[in-house]
């Protein structure tokens, strides 16, 4: 039964690989693909300006200070960070405090 079922999945194989190819014309061209968007202006920029000695790195997306990194001239730096865009900082030492909260946009109205 089985060499029988084989068989027969091989035969159908062969005959449909034995086939003449229908006429193919060619395509054409396809049309050139519409302007895109300049993707730097949707990544985070970063502006650095030396301040008193000290050296200031402002992260800014979507036009608005989201994290400051103060870099002192004798000191570690620290970085201010607006977390939730009301224009309050936070101060923290370093970026990484092993607490990991999810803080995704749903929906912002205008």
């Amino acid at each position: 039964m089985r060499r029988l079922l084989f068989a027969l999945v091989l035969g159908a194989a062969a005959a449909a690989y034995a086939q003449q190819p229908p006429r193919l014309e060619p395509l054409p061209e396809p049309p050139p693909p519409p302007g895109i968007r300049d993707p730097v202006g949707d990544e985070p920029r970063i502006r650095i300006a030396p301040r008193d000695g000290d050296r200031v790195e402002e992260l800014r997306q979507n036009g608005r200070v989201i994290m400051l990194k103060i870099t002192p001239s004798n000191g570690i730096p620290y970085y201010l960070i607006d977390t939730t865009g009301s224009g309050n900082w936070m101060r923290r030492d370093s970026l990484d405090d092993g607490v990991r909260v999810p803080m995704w946009t749903i929906r912002t109205f205008d």
